[in-house]
């Protein structure tokens, strides 16, 4: 995982470390960790930054350079 991503789109938005575990319901060392990919983040965890950064997973995972997320599909509706 691009560990470096997750750290700065976090901070291209001025947020804390801590705002991000709130988020997740995580404390600050456990996403603290995230970031220098002492552990992996969960499926859902980057799912649910993806949502909140309105972005991809991939782009979170440094899998693509493309912010914009990916439409939804009409399975979902």
């Amino acid at each position: 995982m691009n560990i470096d991503r997750l750290r700065d789109i976090r901070e291209d938005r001025d947020l804390k470390q801590a705002d991000i575990a709130k988020i997740l319901n995580v404390t600050q060392q456990t996403y603290s960790r995230y970031e220098t990919g002492e552990i992996s983040i969960d499926k859902n965890s980057l799912i649910r930054l993806a949502e909140f950064y309105n972005t991809s997973v991939n782009y979170i995972l440094g899998l693509t350079d493309e912010r914009k997320p990916y439409p939804k599909s009409i399975l979902n509706k």
